[in-house]
């Protein structure tokens, strides 16, 4: 393996940096499942109450999906931005836009009050809530990879991973203790607002960490390299996404591909599963909640010994685990939550997230040292965020039609195993990446093997 050129930063800078990227994706990703799971809980009477259960819930998570389509636009306004004025700025935006459009949502009229104006303005926060997530994962994880010791890059890449189990731990925590503490019709008339009111607390916490971190030095000196060039032969430099579709086009799809069985068997196991468990196991919404909660807390905790485990024996491996894991686990998950016990539907949901882990936690570096500084929070972002369109955006939307179609678990289990394959054929064309050096990669270095030494490169390839 090749000696990593860049200098580790110290401890306790590094430890803030981590905490700073922790804590904002943690609120986003609070707000964004927050939605997910009042979609499946109470939106569907709220906003929907025309129609019938099943086609209410199908509603309820179209809107969802919404915001699976504004990422992308995110991720490439972001992406751009991103790569041209820094991590940090773009950073506080997307934690503002997120924070300001969940708390607005705990203030909407229902149905109920402005009648057919309730769903489509529901419909708008999500759209604002999508774009600003399309523009956070990227910058959070190249905060911490790019700051981060590079020998254990995949380690502490890993927990801005873990705001996402973190975000769905405390969501599905406020939903739990709220829905426990709480009858059904004073849930349904104001209870469910709390959980959102209360995003407004969270981000002020977020933005006070997160404006004390500093920038990315591997992206100052990039940048300070850009601004020599410039000066030097008076050309200015290509747009960030036209620089990754044209070096970087193949890790771009590696990205998508990878990004399938990971995105859509989460949602399928956090989401969609709050609707099986109620309907077709005929469990409580407490006790799915319940479940959900205990088994992303398993989850937090396994997505840093993942990301660990990538620093020793490769990104590739520890990917490939997850994605086949996944896709043997999914008729087992289903046959366990039939059972109609809690213990079982534990063990379903726990196994399913430890898998999903396995994918999750080396993804951040992974998709970090695909791309040139200058054109990396666009192209890691556009193959991570492009992905959600095709694959966590209906996840919940066609397992719940598939249920309503068939009334059997089967074709749900062979959609999530169809994404695997596409996942496992991704990572297997993919180049291995945990031997780079992010100041030192070429705008063409997703073609060349990560795995051979490489000599520095002139400072103008970053």
């Amino acid at each position: 393996m090749a000696a990593p050129a860049t200098a580790p930063p110290p401890p306790s800078n590094l430890r803030r940096i981590v905490a700073a990227s922790l804590v904002g994706t943690t609120v986003e990703w609070y707000d964004f499942f927050l939605y997910g799971s009042a979609a499946a809980l109470v939106f569907n009477k709220l906003f929907f109450p025309d129609s019938d259960p099943l086609v209410g819930t199908l509603l309820s998570f179209l809107t969802y999906a919404v915001g699976f389509a504004a990422r992308p636009v995110g991720a490439l306004v972001f992406g751009h931005y991103g790569d041209r004025l820094g991590r940090k700025k773009l950073l506080v935006l997307s934690l503002l836009m997120m924070g300001g459009a969940t708390f607005a949502i705990g203030l909407l009229p229902t149905h109920a009050t402005i009648g057919s104006a309730a769903p489509v303005l529901l419909t708008v926060l999500r759209l604002v809530q999508g774009f600003a997530l399309g523009g956070e994962w990227g910058g959070a994880v190249l905060l911490v990879s790019e700051h981060g010791d590079a020998e254990r890059r995949g380690f502490w890449a890993s927990w801005p991973q873990t705001g996402a189990p973190a975000g769905q731990l405390l969501a599905t925590g406020v939903l739990s203790a709220l829905t426990a503490l709480m009858s059904d019709s004073a849930f349904g008339a104001w209870g469910w607002r709390i959980p959102f009111l209360l995003s407004g607390v969270l981000v002020i916490l977020g933005l006070w960490i997160r404006l004390s971190v500093d920038e990315s030095p591997v992206f100052k000196a990039a940048l300070a390299q850009a601004e020599q060039r410039k000066a030097a032969d008076a050309q200015a430099e290509k747009m960030p996404l036209v620089a990754v579709l044209r070096h970087h086009w193949r890790d771009v799809l590696i990205a998508m591909g990878a990004r399938m069985a990971e995105n859509i068997s989460y949602y399928v196991i956090t989401a969609f599963i709050l609707v099986y468990a109620t309907t077709s196991a005929e469990l409580s919404k407490q006790t799915a909640l319940n479940a959900v909660l205990i088994a992303s807390a398993v989850h937090f905790a396994v997505i840093p010994l993942w990301g660990a485990l990538s620093d020793r024996v490769g990104r590739r491996p520890v990917y490939l685990v997850g994605a086949i894991g996944v896709a043997l686990w999914m008729f087992p998950f289903f046959a366990l939550i039939d059972t109609s016990s809690f213990g079982s539907l534990l063990l379903a949901v726990t196994v399913g997230l430890i898998f999903h882990g396995a994918m999750y936690a080396p993804q951040a570096a992974f998709f970090a040292e695909m791309f040139a500084t200058r054109m990396r929070y666009s192209g890691a972002s556009i193959g991570a965020q492009f992905s959600s369109v095709a694959a966590g955006a209906p996840a919940p939307l066609i397992a719940t039609a598939l249920l309503a179609d068939f009334g059997s678990s089967t074709p749900i289990s062979l959609y999530v195993i169809a994404a695997a394959l596409v996942t496992v054929l991704a990572i297997v064309c993919a180049k291995e990446t945990r031997s780079r050096d992010l100041a030192d990669i070429e705008p063409d270095a997703g073609r060349q093997s990560a795995d051979a030494a490489t000599p520095p490169v002139d400072a103008r390839s970053v």
